[in-house]
């Protein structure tokens, strides 16, 4: 199968096309990969478990997949999703590429439309220094075409000086939703705050009975192994403006050791929490996050 060119599908046909291609090419690729469990069918077969009745299970596809499935059907009530992306300054880095913010961004998309498809719920969050945007929860074609153009505004509108209050807005989120559901983040995590405050507001989402997937987005080459040529430059905080000149290969092992130890802290804080914890590579696959989604949805029934 040939790679996506992801820039020319959306630009050809917005995000739709681009998310619809992605997903096909998953699912195309899926049997080549150790999760072969998910077929084509997942959107409408769930996988049979012991001591469930007999009555709905599918005998054709047992006949083509030597596999149990049960039929699901639409009445049933099916997965609530919320899809909350991190719109701070630091996620447009670098610029004017933007890989981080498009990495979520196509992620995301992806994401709403394998869940509407699956006739599952889907809501999205936009949040920087407060919650700047917060859908209502719903499985509808009208539903999916606004969550497509919330999220093409953030690749079309330039980014703004502003803080990143993440504890605050997870807070907010865990108070907000009602019902249980799985929550999927898309953030840097590079904010001011206390991590201990951030690991409380998982904690939250955890106590309320909601499911967290925390996709870490970084760009590894420049911001894990800080790796630079060896030469002056500026660097920019895109959230205060502050500036600041020096050669990278003087601050280098100080600040990937400093890094990486928040990084361990995180990820072991997840663990802990029983929060899906992925480390994403803002140019790497993004079929790695739709594995990532139903490996989750899997473990949730």
């Amino acid at each position: 199968m040939l790679p996506i060119n992801f820039e020319d599908v959306r630009r050809a046909g917005g995000l739709e096309l681009l998310a619809r291609q992605m997903v096909e090419g998953f699912i195309t690729g899926l049997h080549k990969s150790p999760y072969h469990g998910f077929s084509v069918e997942f959107a409408e077969h769930r996988l049979y478990n012991e001591g469930q009745s007999t009555r709905h299970i599918d005998w054709k596809v047992f006949a083509r997949t030597d596999r149990l499935y049960t039929k699901q059907y639409e009445e049933e009530t099916n997965l609530r999703c919320l899809i909350a992306i991190d719109c701070s300054p630091s996620m447009y880095y670098p610029q004017p590429d933007m890989d981080k913010m498009k990495f979520s961004v196509y992620s995301a998309a992806a994401l709403a439309y394998l869940l509407t498809n699956q006739r599952d719920a889907v809501g999205l969050a936009l949040f920087s220094d407060q919650l700047e945007e917060l859908t209502t929860i719903k499985s509808t074609p009208a539903h999916l075409d606004k969550l497509f153009k919330l999220l093409d505004q953030k690749l079309t509108t330039p980014s703004q000086l502003k803080q990143t209050r993440i504890a605050e807005v997870l807070h907010t989120l865990a108070e907000k939703i009602h019902k249980r559901s799985l929550v999927v983040i898309f953030s840097d995590m590079f904010e001011g705050e206390d991590l201990e405050e951030i690991f409380k507001a998982l904690q939250h989402l955890k106590h309320n009975k909601h499911e967290v997937l925390l996709f870490h987005i970084t760009d590894h080459e420049t911001e894990l192994a800080f790796n630079f040529e060896e030469r002056p430059y500026e660097f920019i905080d895109l959230e205060s403006g502050e500036k600041l000149k020096l050669n990278p290969a003087e601050v280098k092992e100080r600040f990937v050791k400093q890094l990486n130890l928040v990084h361990s802290e995180l990820k072991m804080k997840c663990n802990q929490l029983k929060i899906d914890f992925i480390s994403a590579n803002a140019r790497q696959n993004y079929f790695e996050v739709l594995q990532a989604y139903l490996i989750k949805r899997a473990k949730m029934r």
